[in-house]
């Protein structure tokens, strides 16, 4: 029988909802995860946000970003996700020019100077619906008197039919505002950085349905916990997955994608089955 975690987080929640097998090795075993260059650019530029933005408003200027980035660099250079990359010279400088447009970025969705921050990288633990809840958020901002909720997002912009997943976690973060205070947010906000703003309104209903579907993945990870069955849920993604090697449906799943050219070449996982 596995413990159940401590809390669950959006992350974690929609790591379960996407294959149990993989939340086992992570959230269970304690595997670690390799960051890849994508979540490495993101955290940077996450960072640099995140000190931009608790300036003064008249100091959240791109020239400031770019002298947060060089001041910040360092740390970047020496955190082990970093050196994991190996990345050469050339390498290094297009890491940090697409940490930049991720950066700068912001300023295509709006400019920060004129946004009320209330808050930045703000720790909030609630129960929600009998889950012990457990997020950071990006950014709390008042804009036109109201609360919002914004989380940056420096991937790609998802297609319609997969923003569903995406919005939960803002929808979240509400919940557990409004849990914790006297105010609801009246909206929460994804911010694609240098693409766009995903916004809507935070209602009784939309954080009724997000709690509910919260419930529903920590009972189930409860009856996994219990049975000590984690069951894997093979796609495509089981080409980014790095514990493939150690699952058995994930590899035979592989196998059959790249037998019918179905698996795109530059999936890292690519290479274990060619």
């Amino acid at each position: 029988m596995a413990d159940l975690p401590a809390h669950l987080s959006p992350s974690s929640a929609a790591a379960f909802d996407g294959c149990p097998r993989r939340w086992k090795f992570k959230y269970v075993d304690k595997l670690r995860e390799p960051s890849g260059q994508p979540a490495v650019v993101g955290s940077f530029a996450h960072t640099v946000l995140e000190h931009l933005c608790g300036l003064p408003n008249k100091h959240r200027t791109q020239a400031q970003a770019k002298a947060l980035a060089r001041q910040l660099w360092p740390e970047v250079e020496a955190d082990p996700q970093f050196q994991e990359l190996e990345l050469g010279e050339d390498e290094s400088r297009a890491f940090r020019w697409q940490s930049w447009l991720a950066i700068a970025g912001l300023w295509d969705l709006e400019d920060p100077a004129e946004v009320d921050v209330v808050a930045t990288e703000q720790k909030v633990t609630a129960n929600l619906a009998d889950v012990p809840f457990l997020g950071i958020i990006d950014r709390v901002d008042r804009i036109n008197g109201s609360l919002v909720v914004s989380d940056y997002k420096s991937g790609t912009l998802p297609g319609v039919r997969f923003r569903d997943d995406k919005i939960q976690q803002v929808m979240l973060y509400a919940a557990a505002l409004d849990a914790t205070g006297d105010e609801q947010p009246d909206r929460a906000r994804l911010l694609y950085l240098g693409q766009k703003i995903l916004d809507v309104h935070v209602t009784d209903r939309r954080l009724e349905d997000s709690t509910q579907q919260l419930n529903d993945t920590w009972v189930s990870i409860g009856s996994a916990c219990q049975s000590d069955t984690f069951d894997a849920t093979p796609t495509v993604l089981c080409g980014w997955c790095p514990f493939v090697v150690d699952c058995p449906e994930g590899t035979a799943d592989l196998v059959k994608r790249q037998a019918a050219g179905k698996l795109p070449a530059h999936a890292p996982a690519a290479a274990l089955v060619a």
